[in-house]
């Protein structure tokens, strides 16, 4: 979910942006007009997160799964190796492209569990190319509350829930996160990465896959999605006139705190796996009695205007993504339909 004011504003200026007769889709991409949206956007990121200045804010292509490549093939070192942790799926997809570049130690892993905790490394080797870990699992609805501190630089796929808490970016060597969760919509992708890491990737990679080309024009080595990029400083500009990432969190907070009492107070109707302290704020999972119910459950929500419910097709269930344009009337609306179909299908 978008937040309503950003797609009515981006409505109302699609055919006419700033009095220029032309929509954003239609601007040269180096242009004063579309010049002045970008740099909105990285100002915007930058505030909301308090980036400082030794690091590269840049809005790629590819989303996070060509991120899953280019990390390791431009930070890997010669004859080294990564660390990751694995804590699901999209861990998991990045290790695998990882490998094609150097060699990946899997230093911690949930696999145990079915992924329904984040397994935390006690040590990290800090001869290692850079630490990788997944902050939020989409799938198996699990989220690191806190992140480690490592001696080598540290990089995270942070796609589902960047802008919905407050961290302190320094920890990172870079983070990188598909836009199209709490950033905006899909076609741009996030990557913050410190510069003294620009220099790190061998000769022989293509242009256009070097984080460094982006170091003289970030972001325009090529035609980036500018209205993604739009999009993004429209959101951005919705989530500092809403309280900036603190009122993000505390909301977000609340959302995710009715849902699961809901759950857990449903006295075994609804089950979430998860260990408690690993329950994702944003996408909240969970399961009914049976499978036949949760398809039920599914169809009837859809009714009711409770959309995108059905879990992810690799682990079943229910999942509830509670995004930050998500509002609380939206999981209050959800909690009064859980318990309505509960006392019709007990």
């Amino acid at each position: 979910m978008l937040p309503t004011a950003v797609m009515e504003r981006a409505q109302a200026e699609f055919s006419d942006f700033a009095n220029t007769g032309m929509g954003i889709v239609e601007m040269s991409h180096r242009g004063k007009v579309f010049t002045a949206v970008i740099q909105r956007a990285e100002a915007n990121i930058r505030q909301l997160l308090n980036i400082p200045d030794d690091y590269l804010v840049l809005f790629l292509q590819g989303g996070a799964s060509l991120q899953f490549g280019m990390v390791p093939m431009n930070l890997m070192l010669p004859g080294g190796f990564a660390e990751y942790v694995n804590t699901g799926a999209w861990a998991q997809k990045a290790m695998k492209e990882a490998k094609l570049f150097g060699e990946v130690r899997e230093i911690a892993s949930s696999a145990d569990k079915a992924f329904t905790y984040i397994s935390t490394p006690t040590t990290f080797d800090p001869a290692a190319s850079f630490v990788h870990i997944t902050s939020n699992e989409t799938i198996q609805g699990t989220q690191w509350q806190s992140f480690p501190t490592t001696s080598a630089p540290l990089v995270a796929d942070m796609s589902s829930d960047i802008l919905s808490r407050n961290f302190d970016v320094t920890k990172f060597g870079l983070i990188y996160a598909g836009a199209q969760k709490n950033i905006g919509p899909s076609g741009a992708t996030l990557v913050i990465i410190r510069k003294d890491l620009l220099t790190r990737a061998p000769k022989n990679i293509t242009t256009l896959l070097r984080y460094e080309t982006q170091l003289k024009e970030p972001s325009l080595y090529n035609t980036p999605c500018t209205f993604a990029i739009y999009m993004i400083a429209l959101v951005t500009d919705w989530i500092l006139e809403n309280g900036g990432i603190t009122a993000m969190e505390k909301t977000n907070d609340e959302k995710a705190a009715r849902l699961y009492a809901a759950i857990d107070n449903s006295n075994g109707y609804y089950t979430c796996p998860n260990a408690k302290e690993f329950r994702s704020k944003m996408n909240v999972v969970f399961r009914l009695p049976s499978e036949e119910l949760e398809a039920k459950f599914a169809k009837e929500a859809e009714a009711e205007g409770l959309s995108g419910l059905k879990g992810h097709r690799s682990v079943g269930g229910m999942r509830a993504s509670i995004y930050n344009a998500i509002p609380l009337e939206g999981v209050d609306k959800l909690i009064d339909f859980m318990n309505r179909f509960k006392a019709a299908n007990s």
